[in-house]
């Protein structure tokens, strides 16, 4: 096995993909609820 140290490891590329998971899932969520309050409006 390689010699591994704790901390060393390159992680650039997975806290994009992170960031990217997380402004997705809000982007998401907001939909959701607009869509959610205009068939509330919509049908009522």
């Amino acid at each position: 096995m390689a010699d591994y140290e704790p901390g060393k490891m390159d992680i650039r590329a997975q806290e994009k993909t992170f960031a990217g998971f997380v402004k997705f899932v809000t982007y998401s969520v907001v939909a959701i609820i607009l869509f959610l309050v205009f068939l509330a409006l919509a049908g009522g």
